[in-house]
């Protein structure tokens, strides 16, 4: 029965959201026009070249914060050109108080939220959905990233998992600052036309007055994210071919060194050298379809993970950070409700859940793209045996057909083979689809099914939502209903066997106070009953939160009640073991950020009260230190202090991570994670890692790891302590 309501409300969503299209505006007509040069400019940092001057400038940027909408409180111009095989922009940001611009990042790829910055967003397909994000700040630094199907990312300024071949400088003047950046059309895969229409924005931030300023999609509920609401970029004709080719070879040399309690794992201890190498291709087959290939794939320049502790009885959930698997990840996203719940999680792929040990991938392929108003994409991943993980076979493919203004129609399959004889497949399968109605509502559906031996019955997850989004108020609701033996063994789900229903709703207000920019009071409420109908989990939450002009900000919440059902005992530390049973506690919280424009902040983070029948108190601090743009440092400080009514129930765990960071360049940098764990054996963890982009796309690396580069995903399961040594060297050959 209520998979049948379920199927009639989407039924009707799917009636509801085609009548709607008519009445989704379209874009705001913003339009820019790029000028032909038979040159190419000079690209210094600044606009002296008097090619420059042939341009029309871009100039009316308007706030999206604070005050959407009124005119940018500093002038920002852009200006645009282009030669057969290249396009440049010519960024102009003026600043009454240049003595207050902030610029403290020199290391590529890293977030320049604590920066002002510039960023160009380019849809080169021109399909409203996709867009290519480059990003500068008043150092040159670079950041790329991809934005997919209008995802918005935790900074809302893509996903950084994309690395593209660009150039870029940047000064500061006695104005301001200006840059110029230089971008081939082969590294967004675009080919010979000769009539070219791209969709494109631009954002400022101005770090010291925590201002963003867009030339379109200015609204507080756009931003860059929203390609549908972006400009169009005019004027480019007859350009050659930017056919995307890059073969990127590795060679690695080191050794590892695995204890005498690898075996717990099921892993040899003892020493051993390490001689490998391996390649990646990247193969632009059209001008909106890429292929990556990969063979016998090292991932030892990826970031470690930062641990944390476990405090509830489900696995914890850590984000991709490979390259091969964050390239164009957004096209096999498949959100099955949840905070973190997705069909498709790569991390299960090359990682062993358990022991967060690297498993030796052969090979693997990955074709994504757009054709005919369809986003797809197809992956297919092997790996071999190591340790207790058999010889594996991934096959995953996703498609979703456009319905326009962000509303689609999905579908996705996945197939894993191993060699192990109790499980040697496991598939899943689902349908999804979102709707957008008058922009700010929107539905979702989904229904998945996974299959795995000797199961025949209740492996399905079916659900659905709506969200609503506004200056003034965010809602959002999630029903799921989780088979028992739903098993997605390539995703990622918190927990089976669940009705559950998700709701919350925030309400926000401007007051005009000096210093506030934004409160907001947000409730929600989670209900998670078995299929039987006992509750397994419940939570809900009241909290005010508020946002200063200067970025500091204060969350707290007001109350958090919870209910627990344990039908297990639960390994929350060591030999400590709550009882199986049900619980029911609550709890406060108090936070406060400071001004983010300084090169000192500092966060505050205090939560107390009841846990499991007994008292926890959870404190954390997180503070950073830029002391110039080459030296920064950050440390974060956990401490939680437990008295429950159990055996061995009194105990303190405290967590805590050193990171400094020392850039002798844009392109040389040294970085460090010193990391302690009083809840393993093993409590001290490092991570050295020099970095030297010795060209566009080409590095030398050179790694030290004690302890564990990725985490597991299991609850606070017990670490061994791993020693690794490796130089890598990669080389990036375009023909």
């Amino acid at each position: 029965m209520r998979k049948r309501r379920l199927l009639s409300v989407l039924m009707a969503a799917i009636w509801t959201a085609l009548l709607a299209q008519a009445q989704v505006s379209e874009p705001p007509p913003y339009t820019a026009v790029a000028t032909r040069v038979d040159d190419a400019p000079k690209l210094d940092g600044t606009l002296a070249d008097p090619l420059w001057n042939l341009a029309t400038p871009i100039s009316d940027f308007r706030q999206r914060e604070p005050n959407e909408g009124l005119p940018a409180t500093e002038t920002t111009e852009v200006r645009i050109l282009y030669t057969r095989s290249e396009i440049f922009f010519g960024i102009l940001c003026r600043d009454r108080k240049p003595n207050g611009i902030v610029a403290t990042q020199l290391r590529r790829d890293v977030t320049q939220e604590l920066d002002d910055y510039f960023e160009i967003v380019v849809d080169s397909r021109f399909d409203r959905r996709n867009g290519y994000v480059f990003q500068v700040n008043p150092l040159g630094t670079q950041r790329d990233a991809l934005i997919t199907d209008e995802q918005h990312s935790d900074s809302d300024d893509g996903d950084p998992g994309w690395d593209g071949v660009w150039v870029s400088e940047a000064r500061i003047t006695e104005e301001g600052w200006t840059a110029t950046v230089g971008i081939p059309f082969s590294t967004m895969n675009f080919m010979a036309s000769s009539d070219v229409v791209w969709g494109i924005n631009f954002k400022r931030f101005v770090r010291r007055k925590n201002e963003e300023d867009l030339w379109a999609a200015w609204r507080r509920t756009f931003g860059t994210a929203k390609i549908s609401q972006a400009g169009t970029l005019r004027g480019i004709t007859d350009i050659g071919s930017g056919r995307l080719f890059i073969v990127k070879p590795y060679g690695l040399v080191g050794f590892n060194h695995l204890p005498s309690d690898a075996n717990s794992a099921g892993l040899t201890p003892g020493s051993s050298g390490i001689y490998t190498g391996g390649v990646d291709v990247k193969i632009g087959i059209r001008s909106n379809i890429v292929a990556n290939l990969t063979g016998n794939t090292d991932f030892a320049d990826s970031d470690v993970d930062v641990q944390r502790f476990n405090l509830t009885p489900y696995q914890l959930f850590y984000p991709e950070k490979r390259q091969f698997f964050l390239e164009n990840s957004g096209v096999f996203n498949f959100g099955v409700g949840g905070e973190n719940d997705q069909l498709f999680f790569s991390r299960q792929i090359g990682i062993d859940p358990i022991s967060g040990q690297q498993v030796p991938i052969n090979g693997g392929a990955k074709v994504t793209g757009t054709a005919a108003g369809f986003e797809f994409g197809v992956m297919d991943v092997n790996t071999r045996h190591s340790g207790p993980n058999p010889y594996a076979n991934f096959a995953v493919g996703r498609v979703k057909y456009s319905l326009g203004g962000g509303s689609y129609i999905g579908a996705m399959g996945i197939d894993k083979r191993s060699g192990n004889p109790d499980d040697p497949f496991n598939e899943t399968a689902g349908v999804d689809a979102r709707f957008i109605l008058f922009k700010n509502l929107a539905l979702n559906g989904f229904a998945t099914e996974t299959r795995s031996p000797g199961v025949s019955s209740g492996q399905t997850d079916i659900g659905g939502g709506a969200s609503y989004r506004s200056n003034w108020f965010d809602f959002f609701y999630d029903h799921r209903t989780i088979g028992a033996q739903f098993n997605p063994e390539v995703g990622f789900l918190e927990r089976p066997d669940c009705q559950c229903d998700y709701l919350d709703s925030a309400f926000k207000y401007r007051p005009k106070i000096l210093g506030i920019r934004e409160v907001q009071l947000e409730g929600f409420f989670f209900h998670g009953p078995t299929l039987q109908g006992e509750v397994e989990s419940q939570q809900w939450q009241t909290t005010f939160r508020a946002e200063f002009h200067n970025g500091s900000y204060t969350d707290d919440d007001i109350i958090e009640a919870d209910a627990q059902r344990l039908t297990e005992p639960f390994n929350i530390y060591k030999n400590v073991y709550i009882p199986v049973g049900v619980y029911n506690w609550a709890r406060h919280q108090l936070t406060y950020g400071s001004p983010q424009d300084k090169r000192w902040t500092i966060g505050f983070y205090e939560r107390w009260g009841g846990y499991y029948n007994g008292r926890l108190n959870e404190f954390r601090i997180r503070s950073s230190y830029r002391r110039s743009e080459r030296l920064s440092f950050t440390f974060s400080e956990q401490w939680n202090r437990f008295l429950l009514p159990i055996e061995n129930g009194n105990f303190s765990v405290l967590f805590g991570a050193l990171e400094t960071d020392y850039a002798f360049s844009r392109f040389l940098s040294l970085s460090t994670v010193l990391q302690m764990d009083t809840s393993n054996a093993q409590a001290a963890t490092a991570n050295v890692r020099l970095r030297w982009n010795y060209r566009p796309d080409s590095d030398l690396y050179v790694i030290y790891n004690a302890g564990q580069q990725f985490a597991s995903l299991a609850d606070n399961a017990a670490r061994y302590y791993q020693h690794r040594f490796v130089v890598k060297y990669t080389y990036s050959w375009r023909p």
